[in-house]
């Protein structure tokens, strides 16, 4: 009899399950010893009455052929031990298995709910190999094995993707057939596997139960509170082969290196624009159906994320959490931060593809693409203007139509744009919603209180392109710039002077044609 190397145990009991053939003949066994162990080698099954007569409680050690019939299925095993009882009961300590997949066949004939109850016994047996963590059933432990050894016995039919379970192969499947069969009970929205669906449910019931334990910060599931104990440990396994960025999740690696690649797998399908991530993709789609259901409780505006409205919060608020480490500026989010720290590393991690020109942010990259396409698609039908952007092209209409349908409810004044129109109401209200954080001054647009900050860093960030005189504001530099240009856009009606500022026909008007004026 060929011997095979032991692989997996039964973790159950097995002697009900076990059918011998010609338990009374006695002509084709050999004893082998005699002491307290008897042993007994047999091709067969083939038990000798005498035996069992004179030791009806001792240890039988029998050695099997490789084939046994279990429940009348055909399963190699390598070997067992059994007590024997007056001929009448066989009872198995030990049933050792040559292949994983007989031993994950065979242990559900003793019951789902006999495994089960391990669970709550808290008895964990069998040991991994490997490390130090600990199973209640042995096919858990076979599992749990392949996660070192890297085995990935199950492969997808329609790609090259493998699985260590076939429940994951399942699951990957609905990829390719679109199959969501978890609908939620209180919106329409349906999931491909169920604890997507759980998870899902947390945003309606308010539940968090993953608790940050170094912060009171808490998390519909495990994986986000992952995410966020980095804010805590600061640590960053995950490095970018191609710069110095890290990151402390495999799935923000992958969405990083697409800057790259200029890979953008997620297609609009109401527009030709494209994002390197799903949730990307989400966030646009709001867009087109215009939905914005987080609402400012101190101004009219409205948001598609409730991100978007805690960043604008802090507009009224004046809080800046994010702070650079190498100046003293501050930001209201952490993607403005990111972008201004560039400016002390000089990364350019937005390469142009049509030519070795690199940018700081993305935006940048999208303007001076339209450099090399021609950059304004957007043609006005009425007249030979063109736009680069979409909104560009729909606000410069309206001086065609002169259609303005917003109109003020405490004068006569209406405008083309809601925007202009909410700014213009706080002229009549006196709201000034834009706070200056180092100082007392209010303001009621943020175009103010953005030109009036830079009055405390003294930045002027506004260059003059003829002699080294610079300005905290671009319309100041505009202004400043005619005065080398000799450009003077503003024509007086009466006469045929010209002023290159608007202050400057004013005062004309005034002072030369105050009489003539209507």
């Amino acid at each position: 009899m060929s011997e095979s190397i032991v692989k997996e145990e039964c973790a159950a009991s097995c002697f009900e399950d076990i059918s011998l053939h010609n338990i009374a003949n006695m002509n084709k066994v050999d004893e082998v010893e005699h002491n307290n162990k008897q042993k007994v080698k047999s091709d067969e099954l083939y038990y000798p009455q005498d035996i069992f007569q004179k030791s009806p409680h001792r240890i039988i050690e029998v050695m099997v052929k490789e084939e046994i019939e279990i429940k009348d299925e055909s399963i190699n095993i390598q070997d067992f031990y059994i007590k024997l009882e007056n001929g009448i009961e066989v009872r198995e300590e030990l049933v050792h298995f040559t292949e994983t997949k007989y031993l994950v066949k065979h242990e559900p004939i003793h019951g789902d709910d006999k495994l089960h109850q391990r669970t709550h016994s808290g008895k964990k047996q069998y040991q991994c190999s490997h490390c130090d963590s600990t199973f209640s059933t042995s096919s858990h432990r076979i599992k749990h094995h392949r996660t070192h050894t890297g085995e990935r016995t199950y492969q997808c039919s329609q790609c090259n993707m493998a699985f260590l379970l076939k429940s994951n192969l399942i699951q990957h499947l609905r990829t390719h057939t679109g199959e969501k069969p978890y609908q939620c009970s209180q919106c329409d929205k349906a999931f491909s596997h169920k604890n997507h669906l759980t998870i899902h449910q947390r945003i309606h019931t308010g539940d968090k139960p993953y608790q940050c334990s170094q912060c009171d910060k808490a998390f519909t599931n495990s994986s986000n509170l992952s995410v966020h104990r980095s804010v805590h440990t600061g640590e960053k396994p995950y490095q970018c082969s191609q710069c110095d960025k890290a990151f402390s999740h495999k799935n923000h690696l992958t969405i990083h290196q697409k800057i790259h690649t200029g890979d953008k797998p997620y297609q609009c399908s109401q527009c030709d624009k494209a994002f390197t991530n799903k949730s990307y993709l989400s966030l646009h789609q709001s867009v087109h159906t215009g939905e914005k259901p987080y609402q400012c409780s101190q101004c009219d505006k409205a948001f598609t994320q409730k991100s978007y409205l805690t960043i604008h919060k802090r507009i009224h608020s004046g809080e800046n959490p994010y702070q650079c480490s190498q100046c003293d500026k501050a930001f209201t989010n952490k993607c403005h931060l990111t972008r201004h720290q560039r400016i002390h590393t000089g990364e350019k991690p937005y390469q142009c593809i049509q030519c070795d020109k690199a940018f700081t942010n993305n935006s940048v990259l999208t303007k001076h693409q339209r450099t090399h396409t021609g950059g304004k698609q957007y043609q006005c039908s009425m007249c030979d203007k063109a736009f680069s952007y979409k909104m560009g092209l729909t606000r410069h209409q309206s001086a065609h139509t002169g259609e303005k349908p917003y109109q003020c409810s405490q004068c006569d004044k209406a405008f083309t744009h809601k925007s202009h129109h909410t700014i213009h109401q706080r002229i009549h209200t006196g709201e000034k919603p834009y706070q200056c954080s180092q100082c007392d001054k209010a303001f009621a647009n943020k175009s103010d209180i953005t030109k009036h900050q830079r009055t405390h860093i003294a930045e002027k960030q506004y260059q003059c392109s003829y002699y080294d005189k610079a300005f905290s504001d671009h319309s100041n530099l505009i202004k400043h710039e005619r005065s080398h240009t000799v450009e003077k856009p503003y024509k007086c009606c009466i006469c045929d002077n010209a002023f290159p500022h608007k202050s400057d026909i004013i005062k004309h008007l005034i002072t030369t044609h105050k009489g003539d004026q209507p």
